[in-house]
């Protein structure tokens, strides 16, 4: 799930981008709004976290100026204690929801989870192939009754897969998914990524294969994988 944050202050920042990729999110940072809009520019997100005071812009004139272009994307705005007027302006100009500083990162994971699902018109769901089944909801995997442990770019991959378990996705596209847009590793490194999913679903009837030309994808059956 590729999100944007967008927030000034650097160690607060540094603290979700991190936390948020731990839990299996693709955060993007910008520290002011300039950034964010070039980000927003070249990229498509699944959800935006979005801080108020920011240096160069507030963050409702930015917020007013991606809902004039149709820009839908879900956007949670953090405010400060207390600040009333902004939240009932931001919910007024097109904001999705709100967090208050301080607040648990739990809860702003599950909050940007639920506006994610509604976004997308559904209700929380189960992705199944085989044994493997992923639920959005805790954004875990599991392999039959045990869960799988994996570092964020093997989450990203897998769920990549998943979502269109039976379809090739074309490496260039998941490269896109598992790495920040910064990254400068090679899109060779995406198939490091799959070498170690591999690893994990061996024994499994889950397989990760090679479709020559057209990119990976995910079966479940009986046959091993065509290596990378």
């Amino acid at each position: 799930m590729r999100v944007l944050l967008v927030e000034d202050e650097r160690d607060m920042a540094s603290w979700l981008v991190r936390a948020l990729a731990q839990s299996g999110f693709l955060p993007d940072h910008a520290a002011d709004a300039a950034s964010a809009e070039m980000l927003m520019a070249d990229n498509d997100y699944e959800a935006i976290i979005m801080d108020l005071r920011l240096p160069d812009k507030h963050g409702l004139v930015l917020l007013r100026e991606m809902r004039a272009r149709n820009d839908l994307t879900p956007v949670l705005l953090l405010t400060a204690q207390g600040s009333l007027h902004d939240r009932v302006r931001g919910l007024n100009i097109g904001a999705d929801d709100f967090l208050t500083k301080p607040f648990a990162l739990e809860e702003l994971e599950a909050r940007v989870a639920a506006l994610v699902r509604r976004s997308r018109g559904r209700q929380p769901a189960r992705l199944h192939c085989g044994s493997l089944s992923y639920d959005e909801e805790s954004r875990a995997f599991s392999l039959g009754d045990t869960l799988l442990f994996l570092t964020p770019r093997e989450h990203a991959a897998l769920h990549a897969l998943l979502a269109r378990s039976g379809f090739p996705v074309e490496k260039v596209q998941l490269f896109g998914k598992v790495f920040n847009h910064d990254s400068e590793a090679n899109p060779d490194a995406i198939e490091v990524v799959l070498h170690r999913l591999r690893k994990k679903l061996t024994g499994s009837d889950v397989h990760i294969v090679t479709v020559r030309g057209l990119g990976y994808m995910l079966e479940s059956g009986a046959s091993e994988s065509t290596p990378a």
